[in-house]
């Protein structure tokens, strides 16, 4: 993993996905959920994660994410593509988002 620039993992991840979804999964599975930069492999979410949050990560599944058609009056628009990932900690692990606890 030490060939994967650590700058370049400091932008991997964008923003924690925030959903009832998201929160279902995170109870029920023990994952988390992650948007991510387009171009992202699954090492280096799994390395981001454990270095930006020192948890352990078992796997990462990735889904890419179309994006919706849009229309302002008459001009018809689309927001773009994302990726979005789903990080399955291990055992006893946790990621914790609200700050001062």
């Amino acid at each position: 993993m030490s060939a994967i620039n650590q700058e370049r993992l400091l932008q991997v991840l964008l923003a924690p996905q925030i959903s009832e979804k998201a929160t279902y999964i995170a109870d029920k599975n023990e994952q988390v959920v992650f948007k991510v930069v387009s171009d992202a492999t699954k090492p280096e979410v799994k390395a981001a994660v454990e270095l930006l949050f020192k948890v352990e990560v078992k796997s990462v599944q990735v889904l890419n994410v179309k994006g919706k058609a849009k229309r302002t009056g008459k001009t018809a628009g689309r927001r773009k593509d994302w990726k979005k990932a789903f990080v399955c900690l291990k055992p006893g692990q946790e990621i914790n988002f609200v700050a001062g606890e």
